[in-house]
């Protein structure tokens, strides 16, 4: 059966370079924010869900992987820089970033990790005011934007 009829979540980067199935259900959801992903996504933490090695696949491209420190290495799209993995060196398993699955809601995080490098600003930007893109576009005024991401389905 070719990787792309399999059943199971999907998900990939932001140009399209790279795209990825899971052929399991994640396990061990979670949100980190240590150091280390702070830096490694450029915001305040970040969304994994893990599966066995086996159970992922790439189905176009190659992740890119940077050894963050002597026990992890993290896959990125080596064109567009989207963060896409993280696995344990020894481990047989390799988490995805929620985020770069075409549907972010379909597994929930249950627990944090890294808590001593929580932002402590965090609660209370995720309590702040909500405004739409659609809204924010309208008050700067700009009427169309021609988006170059790569769609969350494949055509």
């Amino acid at each position: 059966m070719a990787i792309d009829a399999a059943p199971g979540l999907k998900g990939g980067c932001q140009c399209g370079a790279v795209r990825y199935r899971l052929m399991g259900e994640p396990t061990g959801v979670n949100i980190c924010h240590c150091r280390m992903c702070q830096k490694a996504s450029g915001g305040p933490f970040m969304a994994f869900g893990g599966v066995r090695m086996s159970e992922f696949a790439v189905s176009r491209g190659v992740v890119s992987t940077f050894a963050s420190s002597d026990i992890a290495e993290r896959g990125f799209c080596g064109q567009c820089g989207t963060p896409l993995t993280y696995h344990r060196l020894g481990s047989d398993r390799v988490s995805v970033t929620l985020g770069s699955l075409d549907d972010p809601n379909a597994v929930e995080p249950a627990t944090q990790l890294g808590a001593e490098s929580s932002v402590r600003w965090l609660p209370r930007a995720l309590g702040a005011p909500e405004t739409s893109v659609e809204q924010w576009l309208a008050r700067a005024k700009i009427q169309t934007v021609h988006n170059r991401q790569h769609p969350d389905q494949e055509a």
